[in-house]
């Protein structure tokens, strides 16, 4: 059986052969940028994250190689029970993409029962990608967590009204994403969120004018009316 070390360097040596400086160029387009990466597309490595399975402690190992695809690969292969919050703490200080914060986000950090704890912590950090992974998690809890009660997403339309005014491009985007999902979840949190949305559109702060207009928008947009009422 092979040890972790020799996992690890198998999964680099996948990745480093499926790399091309095209997907490179088209990363950074869309300002997907990492001091180390290999330039291997999502669709490619969901086949090698289905063969890895999960494995707490080669995710671990992936992490620290530092490279951008083996971070991406760790959302689908370590297990949301073994995550503990200083993991998370310490994961999330390496962010430094918007990709990187929205997949760890969205496939795992969202899994453990530690993520309404770091919304509240992280909601408050001056990082740009530790502030963004806040809301991201509230968007990707909206998403994903059926059983949970409205009481901590009403709560965080109180966090992403005070984060409102950050006008940092990836920080104002994942606020709006957060409102929206949340707005979405039912018709209880959609008034509330409606209503968050239309004291913000009429915001003097211009980020706090954006981020309500472009949740009102969706928010009243006949196809999330008609969905909601199905409901």
């Amino acid at each position: 059986m092979a040890t972790t070390t020799q996992r690890v360097r198998e999964v680099l040596g996948w990745l480093e052969r499926r790399g091309s400086r095209r997907n490179r160029d088209g990363m950074a387009r869309y300002a997907i940028r990492a001091p180390k990466v290999f330039g291997v597309s999502m669709a490619t490595m969901h086949g090698l994250a289905k063969r890895l399975g999960r494995d707490h402690d080669l995710a671990l190992a992936l992490w620290k190689t530092g490279w951008y695809e083996a971070r991406i690969l760790t959302a689908f292969v370590d297990d949301p029970a073994r995550v503990s919050p200083a993991q998370m703490d310490r994961w999330v200080r390496d962010f430094d993409n918007w990709a990187i914060c929205d997949t760890i986000c969205f496939h795992l950090f969202d899994k453990t029962p530690h993520a309404w704890g770091k919304v509240s912590q992280w909601s408050r950090r001056r990082e740009e990608f530790v502030k963004r992974a806040a809301f991201a998690l509230i968007a990707s809890l909206a998403v994903h967590d059926k059983k949970c009660p409205d009481a901590p997403f009403a709560k965080s339309l109180g966090v992403i009204t005070r984060a409102a005014a950050d006008d940092r491009n990836f920080v104002k985007k994942a606020v709006s994403w957060a409102l929206r999902t949340t707005g979405r979840r039912n018709r209880r949190l959609h008034a509330k969120a409606v209503t968050v949305a239309r004291r913000l559109a009429a915001s003097p702060v211009a980020s706090s004018r954006w981020i309500g207009k472009d949740a009102y928008r969706e928010l009243t947009s006949a196809a999330v009316v008609r969905r909601l009422a199905r409901r």
